[in-house]
């Protein structure tokens, strides 16, 4: 029998398929022959995995945001904001792998807007990402680094939304990541206005436009 590690592997491997194809066709031009082509396997190993097609498309949408990696690891003595930094500037479609990611999400939201069983999926798809920025800030903020009267979740959601909104304008051209990650950067710094002092002398003030350490 084989081990339950290979049935994710070979799961993962199938919806692999799907973002190839959405990534390049969207979804209208997933089937399941040409999953099974594109992976490599049999029709009814797909059959078997994901049974029909619209199970198929919202078991490929599961196991993409389960293995969003949002951005590189970091130092276990980096602070709060060098954290949400590396998180933020990882979810930028800056290469191959997550520039696919990102235009596999959006066949999925052109998708949904017609497809009820997908929007469903959308709704119910955790805000682990917002919960996580909340939490960062909350740490910044018990390090006096972020304003006390700072409303947490709100700023967690703006941050992430204008994130989304670079991620479309590197995609369609319009700013270069590097510039992307600069207004990450000035963002940072208006939510992480004062940092700790060397030898904890106090709080000193940053400048928004200041880059912070990658």
């Amino acid at each position: 029998m084989p081990r339950l590690a290979d049935h994710g592997q070979r799961r993962r491997q199938i919806a692999e398929a799907v973002w190839r194809i959405a990534s390049t066709g969207g979804l209208e031009d997933v089937s399941l022959r040409k999953v099974a082509a594109e992976a490599g396997v049999s029709l009814r190993l797909v059959q078997y995995y994901f049974g029909t097609r619209d199970d198929l498309l919202l078991g490929a949408l599961e196991i993409l945001d389960a293995g969003e990696r949002p951005g590189p690891g970091v130092d276990e003595d980096a602070t709060p904001c060098e954290v949400l930094r590396a998180v933020l500037v990882g979810l930028l479609p800056v290469d191959d792998e997550r520039r696919t990611r990102y235009l596999v999400h959006l066949a999925y939201f052109v998708r949904s807007l017609s497809d009820p069983g997908l929007a469903a999926a959308f709704r119910a798809a955790p805000p682990g990402l917002e919960r996580l920025t909340a939490d960062l800030l909350a740490r910044g903020r018990d390090r006096g680094e972020v304003p006390p009267d700072l409303e947490l979740r709100p700023e967690a959601e703006l941050l992430l939304s204008s994130v989304d909104g670079l991620r479309s304008s590197i995609i369609l051209g319009r700013r270069t990541p590097e510039a992307a990650i600069a207004l990450i950067d000035r963002q940072l710094g208006r939510l992480f206005p004062l940092r700790p002092k060397a030898g904890g002398q106090g709080p000193q003030a940053i400048s928004a436009s200041r880059p912070f350490p990658p």
